[in-house]
C-alpha cells in the first residue's frame, strides 16, 4: 500500500509540513458585560459588513442606527431615571442605577420567573442600587416603543419598592403606554 499522495512529492520536493496554529480572536471580539467574546454578527472574522456597520456618511456617530442595542437600552433607562429624579430628587439622592445583562443565577431573587430588576438596599457604607437586567427586559418587548415603556415601568416598580410606595404613587401613568 502506498503513502497518501502529496501534490509536491511527485516533483521531487518533500511535502510542506503542516502545523495547526490556533487563531487569536479578532481584535473586535470584546467581551461586554460578562457575555461570550465575539458573539456578534461577524461571519468568518472579517468584521462587520454593510454601510451601516461602519461610521461614515450613511451612519455618523449621532445617528440612532449606529447605536448598539445596549446603548439604546441605557438611554431608555437614563430617560426614565431623569424623569423620576425630577420628582423625587431628595428621595433618590445617592441611589445608584445600574444595568446588567442578566441576573446572577447564584443570587436568590425570591421569584420563580427571571427578574427584570432588583433593589439592593444600602448596607455597610454602600449606597442603595437599583439594577435592571437588559436581556430579560429586551426579550419581553416587541419593538422600540414597547421596550421604552417596559424599561420605564420596571424603573418605576424598583423605585417604588425602594421607597416603600406603590408604583401608581411614583408615576400616575404607570402601566399605560
Amino acid at each position: 500500500m502506498s503513502a497518501p499522495h502529496a501534490p509536491d512529492a511527485d516533483k521531487g520536493r518533500p511535502a510542506p509540513a503542516t502545523t495547526h496554529v490556533p487563531l487569536a480572536p479578532p481584535p473586535h471580539a470584546v467581551s461586554v458585560g460578562g457575555g461570550r467574546a465575539g458573539r456578534r454578527r461577524d461571519r468568518h472574522g472579517r468584521g462587520m459588513r454593510g454601510p451601516l456597520a461602519v461610521r461614515g456618511p450613511l451612519a455618523p456617530a449621532g445617528v440612532p442606527v449606529a447605536r448598539s442595542r445596549a446603548q439604546r437600552f441605557d438611554e431608555f433607562v437614563l430617560d426614565a431615571v431623569e424623569e423620576l429624579e425630577r420628582r423625587f430628587a431628595q428621595e433618590l439622592d445617592g441611589v445608584e442605577f445600574a444595568v446588567e445583562d442578566v441576573p446572577d443565577p447564584r443570587r436568590d431573587h425570591g421569584l420563580d420567573d427571571v427578574p427584570l430588576g432588583a433593589v439592593l438596599t444600602a448596607e455597610r457604607g454602600e449606597p442603595a442600587r437599583i439594577v435592571l437586567y437588559r436581556r430579560p427586559i429586551e426579550l419581553r418587548a416587541v419593538g422600540t416603543s414597547e421596550l421604552s415603556a417596559l424599561v420605564h415601568d420596571v424603573v418605576v416598580e424598583q423605585v417604588a419598592e425602594l421607597l416603600g410606595l406603590g408604583p401608581n404613587e411614583i408615576d400616575p401613568d404607570y402601566g399605560e403606554e
